[in-house]
């Protein structure tokens, strides 16, 4: 055993010199010799494949590379050439797989040697320019149909952005209640409710009961608070600050009369909306304000049963926006925003002045009455159960 490992090692620095010298099937008939003594290493089928690929041939060079790799799968050397190969091969879609599973791999690697270096520097490249070609490749031909990015469909411009990469996916993550089989909607459009339009046509009166009070600060309370946190650690900041204030006409299911008596008008054109009725926790309805320079970072709320409410009242110039999932809008005073806050979202006012809007909930269009009412009894008991 011993003198045929001798042998083998002999073997495979003479191949390793002739493949040097550019002396590729010399070299291949080498590596091949070692090979067929079941006695080959990784280094030794690289070394093959290598030469294999000099000779041009195709097929062979593949096996020869995957050998080596499954010898050992963290042999950046050989992932990196599979991927050269397979791009010289014209099969891009997996060289650029490959390419980035030999940069994941080397992530937060140090003292690598020169070549591997050079490798993955082309890896880093190539992933660009193939994604480059791609992302050129699918704008031209939806171009050459018709498509004008930014002004057709906004669902499918939505898929087009995200199969370009220019955004990410998010899903409904609620906190508390997940009820399966809602659609994934960031934001409806306000014509698809017949109760928008009598709210909206409310605005001004909203606006004067509102200008009434706003001279009264200890009306509004953080929104935030200690002893009912529900978002996560990284709004911390807001906690117990009236930065994000609330002045709550409904809250956990129960009207505040001393509040609600302030503004009639309000409270009446809330009724149009299919506000939820749950024991202890709904309808909740509020003036949210949000000061200069105040952001509210991601988070996401607390059900998917619902989809969440904002009635710009007073939007200053230049005021910001708020963003769910993939998509952000700003406010526009009269202009109902409705949105499934189940999914990450965020809001911030840059201007120089406060933010107010009319914030409320109601219940997702997709659930029917019988759904509804068992949801309703469902939160209802977790709620008394959490009590007791």
């Amino acid at each position: 055993m011993t003198d045929a490992i001798d042998e083998n090692q002999a073997l495979t620095q003479q191949a390793v010199t002739a493949l040097q010298a550019g002396e590729s099937k010399k070299a291949r008939e080498l590596f091949e010799k070692v090979v067929a003594s079941g006695l080959a290493d990784t280094s030794v089928w690289l070394g093959l494949a290598f030469a294999c690929a000099q000779s041009d041939d195709k097929t062979r060079t593949l096996d020869a590379v995957n050998t080596s790799i499954e010898l050992d799968p963290q042999n950046l050397r050989a992932i990196i050439f599979k991927a050269d190969h397979l791009l010289h091969l014209g099969d891009s879609r997996n060289a650029i797989e490959i390419y980035q599973q030999a940069l994941q791999l080397a992530s937060g690697s140090s003292n690598l040697p020169g070549d591997v270096q050079q490798g993955l520097k082309r890896a880093q490249e190539n992933c660009i320019r193939i994604d480059d070609e791609y992302k050129a490749f699918l704008t031209t031909k939806m171009k050459a149909e018709g498509f004008s990015p930014g002004k057709g469909n906004s669902r499918f411009q939505q898929s087009l952005d995200i199969i370009l990469e220019s955004q990410e996916v998010y899903y409904q993550e609620p906190k508390h209640y997940y009820f399966p089989g809602l659609p994934q909607i960031q934001f409806y459009e306000r014509e698809q409710f017949d109760w928008v339009e009598s709210i909206e046509s409310a605005t001004d009166d909203i606006r004067a009961e509102l200008t009434n009070v706003m001279g009264n600060p200890s009306l509004f309370s953080p929104y935030l608070k200690s002893e009912d946190m529900q978002l996560d650690e990284n709004n911390k900041d807001l906690l117990d600050n009236n930065d994000w204030g609330a002045l709550y006409l409904w809250e956990y299911g129960r009207l505040v009369e001393e509040k609600a008596s302030l503004f009639p008008l309000t409270i009446k054109a809330l009724e149009a909306a299919p506000l939820p009725l749950i024991s202890s926790q709904s309808p909740m309805a509020l003036f949210s304000r949000l000061t200069s320079g105040t952001r509210i970072p991601p988070h996401n709320g607390l059900l998917n049963t619902r989809l969440i409410c904002h009635l710009p009242i007073i939007v200053p110039k230049d005021c910001g926006a708020l963003r769910v999932g993939n998509e952000q809008r700003p406010w526009v005073e009269g202009e109902m925003l409705i949105f499934d806050d189940s999914i990450e979202h965020e809001a911030w006012n840059t201007s120089k002045k406060e933010r107010v809007i009319l914030l409320f909930e109601v219940w997702r269009p997709e659930l029917n009455e019988e759904e509804r009412q068992l949801v309703s009894t469902l939160l209802a008991a977790v709620k008394e159960y959490h009590k007791g």
